[in-house]
């Protein structure tokens, strides 16, 4: 098996081998979309699961809303409709038919032309809320709470496997309120699902923050997001949450009867995250050697793997190899029993290194005389020989630690590469020796904000929420400033 680029050699080399080799995605044959394999296909589902189980739990319901938007609708929301207008594909025409001079070829047909083209939905504000105009009426309808699983299109010229590609999986979240306190209640509310998303169940800790004006999604009054850093120093959005105030409401006409019986317009909030948590997990915990997996989302847990001569040792193991499965299973742990005499022991502990799964058991003569396991740690490389006797107890625990262990690794490597500075000869020289995110003064104005990303490459990924105040002076202008705003480079 061929080795992996190492991170340090090329960092953007070793992240697209290792989606490809440790069998996650591929790219297709329509150009900037991905193959998303089973094997990645099982990691995201089982974090679709978890957010399902979270949105649920906090009132949503799930629905499906047409993958078209007519034009006249997406463009109803100006603001929405000018900032994702270059990202669009679009349907003109609704027929082919056979090539008159060609007949093995198919031509689009001039006469289907449709009357009004159809947007591919790069987001569902304006077909949902259109959809709303005729849910709500009266206060007694409020508030609705829904999300919707589904794929959206952007245009990408630049794409890279689940971090940016034309078309990737995500849910979004609409919902309506009569109050605008609600609004902003229900939008912090889901960012802070999705950090502790992140951070529980993903191992992956993150800013909580508020966007800058120019950082804004286009639409919304203000959006809150959850910022992670990756090994290579970058920064990466890991899930934003808007709040819309009036603005979809307005566009549609959509208007409901208060408790006082007069008409006003409800209020808005929209939230998602995507398949680009794929990128996030892989380049926060993984290594030259593949995936690292925290449990919660490794499709296999455990692998037993079988050290044996001939079939009569090998049926000697599976005895108890099956018997370690059934009692670990019976413990709801996904566990794989690879039995399989093709490959030999060495070629199959590189493959479930490159795979990330979490425990590895290695079981031979040896052990069974000895009524014992070599256990091995994905996340650490240790080994350690364990008794038999009680092995599913004390991988249960183990796990635990694991996940535990692979967050504190990655909060470690957040908080030493969180910076202090104070002039911007010290911001250019952190961002170029060390990168990661740095905490500077900003005088608040899109001019020193967009003055710093065309020189450095950085922007402001976010103003921490409960951000503690400060005097101080801004990069550039030396205007006052309250407080350190977050600055990184990101994907």
């Amino acid at each position: 098996m061929a080795k992996l680029t190492s991170r340090a050699e090329d960092y953007s080399k070793w992240y697209n081998e290792l989606v490809v080799k440790a069998d996650l995605a591929e790219n297709s044959s329509v150009r900037g979309c991905m193959v998303i394999k089973p094997y990645g296909y099982a990691i995201w589902e089982k974090m679709r699961d978890e957010m399902d189980k979270k949105f649920k739990e906090t009132g949503h319901q799930n629905a499906y809303f047409p993958l078209f938007v007519p034009k006249s609708l997406f463009e109803a929301e100006e603001k929405n409709a000018e900032g994702f207008a270059k990202e669009c594909a679009v349907v003109t025409h609704y027929r082919l038919k056979t090539d008159p001079n060609n007949p093995s070829k198919l031509i689009v047909d001039p006469d289907a032309k449709l009357e009004e083209e159809l947007v591919v939905r790069p987001t569902s504000e304006a077909i949902i809320w259109s959809t709303y105009k005729n849910w709500i009426q009266s206060y007694r309808d409020l508030p609705i709470l829904i999300n919707q699983w589904a794929n959206v299109v952007r245009w990408e010229m630049r794409t890279r496997l689940f971090l940016r590609t034309a078309e990737f999986l995500w849910q979004e979240g609409h919902t309506a309120h009569a109050t605008k306190e609600e609004a902003v209640e229900e939008t912090e509310k889901m960012l802070e699902v999705y950090a502790k998303f992140a951070e529980e169940f993903m191992g992956i800790p993150v800013f909580r923050g508020i966007k800058t004006p120019s950082e804004r999604f286009a639409g919304a009054d203000e959006t809150y997001c959850i910022e992670a850093l990756m090994q290579d120093g970058k920064a990466l959005q890991a899930g934003t949450s808007h709040f819309l105030g009036q603005s979809f409401p307005k566009a549609f006409d959509v208007k409901f009867t208060n408790k006082e019986g007069k008409l006003e317009y409800p209020w808005a909030s929209s939230w998602g995250t995507s398949t680009r948590l794929m990128g996030a997990l892989i380049m926060t915990h993984s290594d030259d050697l593949g995936l690292v997996l925290p449990p919660t989302l490794a499709p296999i847990q455990v692998v037993i793997v079988p050290i044996f001569k001939g079939e009569e040792q090998l049926a000697e193991i599976s005895e108890v190899a099956l018997e370690i499965q059934n009692k670990l299973k019976a413990k709801g742990i996904s566990v794989k029993f690879d039995n399989d005499t093709q490959n030999k022991p060495g070629w199959k502990f590189a493959e479930y290194e490159l795979k990330g799964v979490p425990l590895r058991i290695a079981l031979g003569q040896r052990d069974l005389e000895n009524k014992t396991v070599e256990l091995a740690r994905r996340d650490n490389l240790t080994k350690e020989t364990v008794s038999i006797e009680g092995l599913d107890v004390y991988i249960e625990e183990l796990l635990k630690t694991i996940q535990k262990d692979i967050y504190n690794k990655a909060l470690k490597f957040k908080e030493e590469n969180i910076t202090k500075v104070d002039s911007y000869e010290e911001f250019k020289s952190v961002l170029k020796e060390k990168g990661g995110f740095i905490l500077a003064h900003w005088d608040g104005t899109a001019e020193e904000e967009e003055q710093i990303k065309q020189e450095t490459k950085a922007t402001i990924r976010c103003i921490p929420l409960n951000n503690e105040q400060e005097d101080g002076v801004s990069l550039i202008s030396g205007k006052p400033s309250k407080q350190r705003v977050v600055f990184a480079k990101a994907y």
